[in-house]
């Protein structure tokens, strides 16, 4: 059972440009991003993920969590809308689809896991972009964990924090 969470940020914190994380993304980013889409049960996106992020394909089921009723990602097959809080959403997906659960974001969606202990781990990539928008700590955000490793590849760091 794994519950992990994905962020793509540029040096500065950028989580965004332009409302899209494609902005602070680099191509070591997306490979890794792709294959680990793959290799699990389920994903989870709040709401505003959904609305400024391409996602009418994903390679398993996607969770929407979103109080609207209005479903953002209508042309993905796999895409669900849920109303309920992030940790019920962690609950009925692992009931509905399986134990491996990933959490793209937003940032909001992964801070409140995290606050609540929910995240086993996180995979944070950290890119050469700055300028963008949405700017967040991410040193702290990896320092609520008590293990961390890096690795950097093409001028891109990987970084798998868990406790």
């Amino acid at each position: 059972m794994s519950i992990v969470a994905t962020l793509v940020v540029g040096r500065d914190g950028s989580t965004s440009k332009e409302s899209r994380s494609a902005g602070v993304s680099s191509v070591s980013d997306r490979k890794v991003f792709l294959q680990r889409r793959r290799e699990v049960d389920c994903i989870i996106i709040g709401g505003n993920t959904a609305r400024h992020e391409p996602y009418n394909r994903t390679p398993v089921p996607l969770v929407v969590i979103s109080r609207s009723l209005v479903n953002p990602v209508q042309g993905n097959h796999l895409a669900l809308l849920w109303n309920c809080s992030p940790a019920q959403a962690v609950d009925k997906a692992r009931t509905q689809f399986g134990p491996t659960i990933l959490i793209e974001g937003g940032i909001s969606l992964i801070n409140e896991l995290t606050e609540q202990k929910i995240l086993d781990r996180i995979e944070l990539s950290v890119t050469p972009a700055t300028g963008g928008d949405n700017r967040i700590d991410w040193e702290e955000l990896l320092a609520r964990f008590k293990h961390c490793q890096s690795r950097e590849v093409d001028g891109t760091t990987f970084y798998s924090a868990w406790n």
